[in-house]
């Protein structure tokens, strides 16, 4: 086990599974990840070992067939997945996110329907609040839902939906404005939004009536898993998949899920850098310059210092946000912390392995080419730097407010 991001405090049971999913890591996905991810080919093979582990049921509670696991043993798991390959982390994500709110929102029927099957893998949830032109502006959402007898009818396009093609569940945030005047609605207009559970066939094009998921986006990194937008034209959803059966507490629900999700990409971030370090300390040793292994000038050894404290602190900081989540408080500042500094601190480790390897870094057979084009995705995913700041300046101001 390596010297850094050690978490202590974990139980047995913690340990064994982050034990196992580690030795997956390195058996299963280091080995392979480089060549899928330059093909953009998404790894069944490995989607599926993840499936007999039980990783997709990781926080889904027992009585409906998961492990009923805490968000720390996910984040950690997240976190050695992420080290393998960030795409792969990226699969489970969304469909945790899309069963932790249906476990923490959800109508009974509704655990009872889906749970089950998503903590076996066989229901596979990706979430859609984006759309073409708002990015984090959530509360600018287009996408309509009217209501038509038992059933409301939603038209509007969404964008960066993580496991479009491949997932068989999309939780859907849209605006639905039924007992609320326009008036209400442009004043609060987070209050007159709703998540709708919207099941559909895995794969491209006409997924169900009125549905389209048209295609793969071609990304510059995080390939692999499939990035898509998805288009409702007419599309009649029954009033018992709006979730916890009451319209208009869509957007609550949605930054819950959102919360815990910046947990996971701190994870990824705290992976990544990881990885990136293992590699940049492995080279530094085996190449020679001037008569010995770099490894041995004091400019590389400094960069080799600041690295491992950036992976240090970092994982801290994730390790705090998912503690304070579990404990049931309230995360967001912490939460929005750790995403902040891990995708910062991420980007700069990554970058520091990639000019350790100097021009060897440039080629498409060093791990650190593809480390180099993943990093930057974890600077907008689940919000933008500039978002966590806003959120964490907020926070603060909330709780440090001058008296009288």
């Amino acid at each position: 086990m390596a010297r850094l991001a050690q978490t202590a405090g974990l139980t047995d049971i913690q340990q064994e599974i982050l034990s196992t999913v580690r030795d997956f890591v390195d058996k299963e996905i280091i080995p392979v990840a480089t060549e899928l991810e330059h093909r953009d080919e998404y790894p069944q093979q490995i989607v599926d070992g993840l499936k007999e582990l039980g990783l997709f049921g990781l926080m889904i509670p027992e009585e409906y067939g998961g492990l009923g696991e805490s968000l720390l043993t996910y984040a950690l798991c997240v976190e050695e997945i992420a080290r393998g390959w960030m795409s792969v982390s990226g699969i489970i994500n969304t469909h945790f996110i899309v069963a932790y709110m249906i476990k923490q929102h959800g109508t009974q029927e509704q655990k009872d329907h889906f749970l089950p099957k998503m903590a076996a893998g066989d229901v596979r949830g990706a979430f859609s609040m984006s759309e073409p032109g708002l990015g984090s502006d959530v509360a600018a959402i287009t996408s309509k839902a009217v209501k038509d007898g038992d059933e409301y009818v939603l038209n509007g396009q969404k964008m960066w939906l993580t496991n479009g093609g491949t997932s068989t569940l999309v939780a859907v945030l849209v605006r639905s404005d039924e007992g609320h005047s326009p008036e209400e609605t442009a004043a609060k207009p987070h209050k007159s939004m709703t998540t709708f559970l919207v099941e559909k066939e895995p794969g491209f094009g006409e997924v169900r009536p009125g549905l389209t998921i048209p295609g793969k986006i071609d990304k510059m990194g995080y390939k692999g898993v499939d990035t898509t937008e998805l288009i409702m034209d007419g599309l009649r959803i029954p009033a018992d998949r709006v979730l916890g059966g009451t319209t208009g507490r869509g957007f609550y629900q949605m930054m819950d899920g959102v919360e815990v999700g910046r947990v996971n990409v701190a994870a990824r971030g705290c992976g990544v850098a990881q990885r990136a370090f293992e590699l940049g300390v492995s080279y530094a040793q085996q190449r020679h310059t001037f008569g010995k292994p770099i490894a041995q000038h004091q400019a590389i050894q400094f960069k080799l210092a600041e690295m491992a404290t950036k992976v240090e602190a970092a994982h801290a900081m994730m390790v705090n946000a998912a503690r304070k989540k579990d404990s049931g408080e309230r995360n967001d500042l912490e939460a929005g912390m750790a995403k902040y500094l891990a995708s910062e601190y991420c980007k700069e480790v990554v970058e520091d392995a990639f000019r350790i390897h100097g021009g060897y870094g440039f080629s498409k057979e060093y791990e650190i080419e593809r480390l180099y084009r993943e990093a930057p995705m974890l600077l907008i995913g689940e919000g933008t730097a500039e978002i966590q700041k806003m959120i964490i300046g907020r926070r603060l101001l909330e709780e440090y407010r001058l008296q009288g």
